[in-house]
Parts: C-alpha cells; sequence; structure tokens
C-alpha cells in the first residue's frame, strides 16, 4: 500500500491534493449527542485482520490497525508534507540526512520513546526491523526498497545508518514509512529469539510505541485499544478505541445510522450514495493514490496473448461502471497513476469502449462465436475465472458489470468470491491473489505518496518476492523505472513515469477503471480526523469524541 520523499530528494503525490471534502447533515452545535460515548470512537472496519503484527500486514485493514499502536520514521501528513515520527527529523540533502550521492541514508531518533511495556526504544530496534523484513523464513509481502539495501549500522542508541546499492529516490518514503508495503518498527526485546514471526503470540497481542496499546482481541467480533499516556507526541485525546470487525457493507451503513459506530473507513461508492443525506453522518473525501481495476494474470493462457487482453478492454465499458458504481465518488482512470499526481500522464494508447472492435479481434485471433454466446477456439471456450473481495456491495456492483459486458462479446467470467484477508494473503498462506489463483480479479490498490509502482509492475517482484501479481514483464518497462528511481529531480522522473504509463496502455495488464477518492463515514462529534490519502488513523492521537 504507499509513499515519497521530502524536498530536494523527491515530491509528494499528494501535495496539494488531498484537501477534504465533507458532507453533514448532523445536528451537533459543539456538544455530544446521546450516542455518543465520550472519549471513546468505535470503528466499523472492512475486513477480519489476520495479524496486528506491523511487518506481517497484507492489505489496508491491517494497516489501519497498525498506525495505532506502532509508529514509523517517518509518516505524512494531509497536505502532503513528510513528519517525522520515530525519528526525530526527516532526512533530507539540507540537513545532511542523505548523502550528496543519495546512497547514505542517516535517521536521528527520539530519545523519549517507550515501548508500551515500559523499555526504551533505540537504534537496535529499527536495524533489527530491518532484519526481519528480510529474513527469508518470514511471511512478508514485499521488500521492495529494503532489497536495496547493503547495511545498517547503529552508531550509537539514537543513529541508525541506511547505506544503499544505487540511489533510491522513495528512500525516505519506502524504509519503515508510506511506502505501498508500509512496514512500522516492532521491538527487538520481545521478538530476538525466534527464528521467524509467522506464529509467535506478539501478533494477536502486540506491543508498539504507537498512540494506543492494545487491549484484546476477540477474534471475529472486535479489537480493543487504550490511550497510550506516555506517547512521545502527547498523550492521546481518546480514552479508548474500539474496532468492530463488520465485513458486511450493509451491517456497516446500518450501524452508522444507528450510532453503534463512529468512523466507518473505506467506504465504498454504493454505500457514499446511501449515506449521503442522512442525518447525523459526515461523510469525507480526499484524493487518494488508489485505483481499481481489472487485473490480468498474464502467466495463464489465454490472457498471455495480447490480442485477448486487447478485447478484453475494449469490451469493458469504463464511463458507466464508474457513474453507476461510485457515484461521483471517483474518476474515470486511463493507467495506475491517478490524474491528481505530478507523475500522470495523459497521453496514452486509449481502448474506448467499443464492443465490436472486441468481437472483431477475437474472431480475427480464432475465437469464433459457439453456442450460449460463448467464443471457442480449438475446442476449448473463453472462459475467464472472475474473482474478488465478498460482503461489498460496490465489488458486487462492478463485478456485475463487468461480467455482463464481457459476456456480451463472448467472453464468460464465473465468479467466485473470498475473504480479504484470503483474496491479499502472502504467497506463504496461500493468498489467491499472490499465488495466481485466478484468471481476472476485481484489484484495488492504494499507493504511497510517491508514484514509484515497481513493487507491483516490474519482472524482479512477482510474489513472493514482491506485489506484481499480474506477472507483468516488459524489459523496456522496467529501464524506465529505473530512471524513475535513480534520479532525485523531477523533471527525470516525470518522463520515465511518463514511459512507463505508456508501455502498460500497450501491454494491459490490468484495466484500469476508475481512480476513487479515499472515503469514510463519520459522527459528526468525531473531531480531528485528517486523513492523508493513504493511511486514515496516520494521525489518530489527535481525535477527539
Amino acid at each position: 500500500m504507499h509513499r515519497l520523499v521530502g524536498a530536494a530528494f523527491a515530491a509528494l503525490l499528494l501535495a496539494g491534493t488531498s484537501a477534504c471534502t465533507k458532507v453533514s447533515t448532523g445536528t451537533s452545535t459543539g456538544g455530544e449527542h446521546s450516542w455518543t460515548q465520550p472519549g471513546v470512537v468505535r470503528i466499523a472496519l472492512y475486513a477480519t485482520p489476520n495479524t496486528l503484527n506491523p511487518l506481517l500486514s497484507s492489505n489496508s485493514a491491517e494497516n489501519l490497525l497498525a498506525a495505532l499502536a506502532f509508529d514509523e520514521l517517518v509518516s505524512v501528513d494531509s497536505k502532503g508534507n513528510d513528519v517525522p515520527q520515530l525519528a526525530a527529523e526527516v532526512p533530507t540533502l539540507a540537513n545532511g540526512g542523505i548523502s550528496k550521492d543519495g546512497l547514505t541514508l542517516t535517521y536521528h531518533l527520539r530519545k523519549n520513546v517507550k515501548w508500551h511495556d515500559g523499555a526504551p526504544f533505540t537504534s537496535d530496534d529499527v536495524k533489527y526491523s530491518f532484519e526481519q523484513v528480510m529474513n527469508p523464513n518470514n511471511n512478508v509481502v514485499s521488500k521492495r526498497g529494503y532489497d536495496l539495501v547493503t547495511s545498517v549500522s547503529t552508531p550509537d542508541k539514537y543513529t541508525v545508518v541506511f547505506r544503499l546499492k544505487q540511489p533510491f529516490a522513495p528512500a525516505i518514503e519506502t524504509l519503515f514509512s508510506e511506502s505501498d508495503q508500509p512496514y512500522r518498527i516492532i521491538p527487538k526485546h520481545l521478538l530476538a529469539s525466534y527464528p521467524n514471526l509467522n506464529r509467535v503470540p506478539f501478533n494477536g497481542e502486540p506491543v508498539g510505541t504507537g498512540p494506543f496499546k492494545f487491549v484484546k482481541w476477540v477474534r471475529g467480533d472486535r479489537i480493543e485499544y487504550a490511550a497510550n499516556p506516555d506517547y512521545f507526541l502527547g498523550k492521546p485525546k481518546l480514552d479508548r478505541i474500539v474496532v468492530k470487525i463488520i465485513t458486511d457493507s450493509n451491517t456497516q451503513d446500518t450501524q452508522m445510522l444507528n450510532h453503534e459506530v463512529d468512523f466507518v473507513a473505506e467506504i465504498g461508492g454504493p454505500q457514499y450514495r446511501d449515506l449521503s443525506g442522512k442525518p447525523d453522518v459526515v461523510l469525507n473525501l480526499a484524493n487518494s493514490p488508489q485505483y481499481e481495476g481489472i487485473g490480468i494474470n498474464m502467466a495463464r493462457a489465454p490472457l498471455n496473448d495480447p490480442i485477448v487482453r486487447q478485447a478484453l478492454a475494449y469490451a469493458l465499458d469504463k464511463k458507466t461502471i464508474t457513474a453507476d458504481t461510485q457515484y461521483g465518488t471517483s474518476v474515470v482512470a486511463t493507467e495506475n497513476i491517478p490524474g491528481h499526481s505530478w507523475a500522470y500522464n495523459p497521453n496514452v494508447d486509449r481502448f474506448d469502449y467499443n464492443p465490436a472492435k472486441a468481437g472483431q479481434l477475437l474472431d480475427g485471433d480464432g475465437w469464433k462465436m459457439g453456442p450460449g454466446g460463448i467464443c471457442v477456439k480449438n475446442g476449448q471456450q473463453l472462459s475467464l475465472q472472475f474473482v474478488y473481495g465478498q460482503g461489498s456491495t460496490a465489488a458486487q456492483n462492478v463485478g456485475a458489470l463487468v461480467q455482463s459486458e464481457l459476456k456480451a462479446v463472448g467472453i464468460d467470467a464465473p465468479i467466485k468470491t473470498y475473504t480479504f484477508v484470503l483474496l491479499y494473503g502472502p504467497v506463504q498462506t496461500g493468498g489467491i491473489y499472490n499465488s495466481g489463483k485466478f484468471d481476472i480479479n476485481l484489484y484495488a490498490w492504494v499507493a504511497g505518496a510517491d508514484p514509484d509502482d515497481s513493487s507491483q509492475f516490474t519482472c524482479p517482484y512477482v510474489p513472493p518476492t514482491g506485489n506484481n501479481v499480474f506477472h507483468f514483464c516488459n524489459k523496456e518497462f522496467d529501464a524506465a523505472e529505473n530512471d524513475a528511481l535513480t534520479h532525485y529531480d523531477r523533471p527525470t522522473r516525470k518522463a520515465a513515469y511518463a514511459r512507463t504509463q505508456a508501455i502498460m496502455a500497450k501491454e494491459i495488464p490490468l484495466v484500469f477503471l476508475f481512480w476513487p477518492k479515499q472515503r469514510a463515514a463519520l459522527s459528526p462529534d468525531l473531531r480531528g480526523y485528517d486523513s492523508n490519502g493513504v493511511t486514515e488513523t496516520w494521525n489518530a492521537w489527535q481525535w477527539s469524541i
């Protein structure tokens, strides 16, 4: 899931774009409603977490939880500015934290940080956390960026030095920061005796440095946190957070309207529609580095045939799908980098909706219309297993339209759904996407503040080494990515990302449908929520109710 760097090192994707749009019909006049529990925020979470260990998280739901109990070295605020967390300051070229050749990163750490059990936080914890990301026995989803580090040294308890193999523009917002796979620092003193972290008690009873202490996890029901009075950024304004596991979007809406929850994270377009205009509901929209599309497993026939992928792209009516399922909260997409990003390229090949063209391409490729309106080639029907997550009305609505539009051109797309934990799980636990157990999928991705997408689309990062579940591999694409990642000046990076988007548009590892805004539903009594477009709980210590 996320990020970018400071001034001279790189420029933030979200800079100047993540202001929130709010719609409220609440009747609060500054006091509390009778149904509000003072000091307690009840969050509805869309997916059942598999782990509370921030190094093993594999989806945005687990990342949301991780930010409550753990900290990064550097985060990003709602204005797109880098902000130090465990680091005392953000390393930059100007302050010497980034060496002139871009190969050495020096972090000076805060000295007043304690783990929830009272032990002091030191540079040893940072080095240990890095070692666990790189430990081949741990079920981490991606090592992108971390695999460019040649060494980590700790000159003293409050200094950490990372040395890189090559310049890496997104380094500051990749290493224990808001990358597209955010990792947070874990305690060495509690975990160093384990050969791996996959099944340790810590994963269900975490101890962090964050603003909230873990209290208990009632499996399948809720997770509770209490304020950390010794939090180094200041005592949280909340007393408690109760995270309710509610995987059905209709139930989320009902509990929001009945005031049984105060915050619903990552609502879909239909939820935004249904909650609009309802009393005592605040709807929040923020620009976000997200995309949603139909992912294609290019390792499987017939999807390894570019003609079939082109036909699939022509068959899908992006405008209708976006309008009918997103209700004004998303923008029709071209490629993966949203239009509000400095790296966006508007001049790419587009496969605008043209079912007749899709049919012609399939026919010319040997796929002849057969019985039941499904194309057949060499006795094999053109049938693609279509996979997405359970419980989401938004996914169901998109899925139904996609299935219907593909059927209209002779492509059968039987649907199979899975829990989000299983869907996005790592290869080691049989995750559907990472194990390649699909033909096409409804793929939603929350990236980072930096447009770095190398872990998703470059050749070396097919699972289990990264997030390239599409098995997309193109040497020209990888060369352009390398240019973008090894140069720190924006013009060079922008030109390189223009090339990556142009190549991706021709190759079609995904049909990008739309760029969603980050959508949330809140109680009017909840104050201080200020999404950075990536991690909704990044500033939860400042919330109040």
